[in-house]
């Protein structure tokens, strides 16, 4: 029996609906609930229960966003590894501890080395916290010196790979390729990090634990076995929206987010003939993901823990497709901060949809509250809790997304805003144009919203933190020039790859 159909058996109507207070009052160290929680790397909303994309194929965690609550319009608070999960783990905003880049590890900063995070503050009471793939961006958190997890599992990795690159891309990158060669499911990296998940949850466990998975894929390499690329046929593969003159209202500024990186642009693409290729192999490594997630959701089904576990589900950021002339993540509208945020388990309501706007940030604050351990004033986000309690419920703060100094996306439930580092702006109504294709920021008419969402603009804007590399883009608002990890670039320079 499928764990959504047992789960809904078994949990009666007063649990699904039961507060979060009543776990705390319990007041019996062997009933806070466990959490499992489950992170995908560069997986935009291209799932099912989002719908992202109208072919995509995500049974699995459809299921688990149908037994829980899944938020609509949930963002990242980084378009980019590292700083958005030190943001998740930590607490804080990119723009409070100046992480913005792949390095540094914030613990390498002596302000941010006493610093309590998820993991660690879940140990102080009681839990047990287990980890396995990518939690933190690379081997952050799993070197000898760190002191965040009790169980170390499997590390992240890509698995099986081809003798050679599947496709020649412009930066020749050895991590930008995507496409189909013969190997099996089971020698993938994140085949092997689910396994380890299963085997944590058919043991018994002697105090509440903190599992945490984290997938690879659909990270490039985008290497799919046949069977997941056979389910997007070419012959009828719907791509995403897109407007040749879609960057023609935009600033210059929004390039430089995206100046020049292995991603290739979109005109390469279609050049190559490479589109459709790219996108059927996004679409065949999120459905195989969704069968990872899905053999861990079984395991817990099957397991001791079922009813008293809290599963929470997110990606660290989205992912381009060609939208907006690019590939690859590191930019401020929808397709880079939009993600799945799904949250299951006791004290949950089943079948919610929240269109309501939340951030990764709020994961720390919420997971707290759900097991009833003391709230902390150091947290930037909000707890989740009345949106799982009640979707419907109204949410005062909207979602900030920050990409390098003074660069932020300020997104509510009916506008993006956006604001770079140079005072240039974007506005969409993302409610008649979801594809964020005309800037109404120029418009006179709008100004009273531009000015709604500007006060959310965070006070803090710290600057690349020391030791800060790769993606770094500096401003210096005196003298107006813009520096690309490490070099000045030109006044009026031409745009790599496009306008070249």
């Amino acid at each position: 029996m499928q764990y959504l159909t047992r789960t809904m058996m078994l949990l009666p109507a007063v649990l699904v609906a039961v507060s979060f207070n009543t776990i705390a009052d319990a007041g019996v160290e062997s009933r806070k609930p466990n959490i499992l929680m489950i992170a995908i790397d560069d997986q935009n909303d291209w799932i099912g229960c989002l719908n992202g994309h109208p072919q995509i194929q995500t049974p699995h965690i459809d299921r688990l966003a149908a037994r829980g609550t899944v938020f609509l319009n949930a963002h990242c608070q980084s378009p980019l590894c590292n700083p958005s999960r030190t943001s998740v783990l930590t607490g804080r905003r990119p723009s409070s501890t100046g992480i913005y880049g792949l390095a540094p590890w914030y613990r390498d900063l002596p302000e941010f080395q006493d610093v309590v995070s998820m993991p660690q503050y879940l140990r102080q009471h009681g839990y047990r916290a287990l980890t396995a793939g990518k939690i933190y961006h690379g081997n952050y958190g799993r070197r000898p010196m760190d002191s965040e997890f009790d169980v170390l599992g499997v590390g992240s990795g890509i698995g099986a790979r081809p003798d050679k690159p599947l496709v020649q891309t412009p930066s020749k990158h050895p991590l930008v390729d995507w496409g189909v060669f013969p190997h099996r499911d089971e020698d993938k990296g994140d085949f092997h990090v689910a396994t380890w998940a299963v085997e944590q949850l058919k043991k018994k466990h002697d105090q509440p634990f903190f599992i945490s998975a984290g997938f690879f894929l659909p990270h490039v390499p985008c290497y799919a076995t046949q069977k997941w690329f056979d389910l997007y046929p070419e012959e009828t593969l719907q791509l995403p929206p897109f407007l040749a003159t879609d960057r023609n209202d935009t600033p210059k500024f929004s390039w430089y987010l995206h100046w020049k990186l292995p991603e290739p642009r979109h005109r390469f693409l279609v050049e190559s003939k490479q589109w459709k290729n790219l996108v059927r192999s996004y679409l065949a490594c999120t459905s195989f993901v969704d069968s990872q997630v899905g053999r861990v959701m079984q395991a817990l089904e099957d397991s001791e823990h079922a009813d008293n576990t809290i599963v929470v589900l997110w990606s660290d950021h989205g992912w381009h497709l060609g939208e907006k002339l690019i590939t690859g993540k590191n930019s401020l509208w929808d397709r880079s901060t939009r993600v799945p945020l799904i949250f299951a388990g006791p004290g949950i309501a089943s079948g919610g949809r929240s269109d309501q706007p939340a951030e990764l940030l709020d994961i720390y604050p919420t997971l707290i509250e759900l097991c009833g351990l003391p709230a902390r004033s150091d947290l930037e986000g909000h707890s989740l809790g009345p949106q799982l309690r009640n979707a419907d419920a109204e949410r005062e703060w909207p979602a900030i997304t920050t990409h390098n100094h003074d660069n932020h996306g300020i997104r509510s439930r009916e506008w993006r805003y956006i604001r770079y580092a140079d005072g240039s702006e974007e506005l969409y109504n993302m409610k008649h144009d979801p594809n964020e294709w005309e800037n109404l920021a120029g418009d006179i008419r709008y100004q009273q919203v531009i000015d709604q969402h500007k006060r959310w603009i965070p006070s803090e804007n710290r600057k690349p933190a020391p030791g800060s590399e790769q993606r770094i883009l500096i401003y210096d608002e005196i003298s107006g020039t813009v520096n690309w990890e490490g070099q000045n670039i030109p006044a009026g320079a031409q745009i790599p790859e496009v306008e070249d």
